[in-house]
């Protein structure tokens, strides 16, 4: 057994590195609460603490980072996630210009990125067709296809 403890701190290191690894390509921040549970492993041991003392030691202070510091942490990260919207999420609210004749079966629109989409009128606008230069409002995206309604029907009236 003194062997098993005088070689442990090797066994405490390759914990810490296995951990910290895996915390790179989770971010859950649990395993590395167990890698700082591994350091205070490690220091036990470098005390001269057996190695079944180091074992709980390390539990003891790996449990207690999960309980208290983890939940912190993650509300942290999730509180400074990115804002901007992006992809089709940008896209709904975005304001438009009727290229073509939009009906409920189709059309098209330059939206105020510039780019020019195929178009449909929604399904809760009372209109048939909205016409060439009139502005529109996004309110979908079926596939390919901006659902759309006229400006004025989409602001409400004072």
């Amino acid at each position: 057994m003194d062997v098993l403890t005088q070689y442990a701190w090797i066994v405490w290191l390759v914990l810490i590195l296995v951990f910290a690894t895996i915390e790179i390509f989770t971010l859950e921040m649990t395993f590395l609460m167990l890698a700082l549970g591994s350091v205070a492993g490690l220091l036990s041991g470098l005390f001269g603490i057996p190695w079944w003392a180091q074992f709980i030691v390390a539990a003891v202070v790996s449990i207690a980072l999960i309980l208290t510091l983890r939940p912190p942490l993650l509300r942290m990260l999730r509180q400074r996630g990115d804002p901007a919207r992006s992809n089709i999420d940008a896209l709904i609210g975005a304001e438009g210009s009727v290229v073509r004749t939009v009906t409920a079966s189709g059309g098209q629109v330059r939206l105020r990125n510039g780019d020019i989409w195929t178009a449909r009128l929604s399904p809760i606008t009372e209109q048939s067709d909205v016409a060439v230069g009139d502005r529109v409002l996004v309110t979908g995206i079926d596939g390919a296809t901006a659902v759309v309604v006229p400006i004025e029907r989409a602001t409400p009236n004072p």
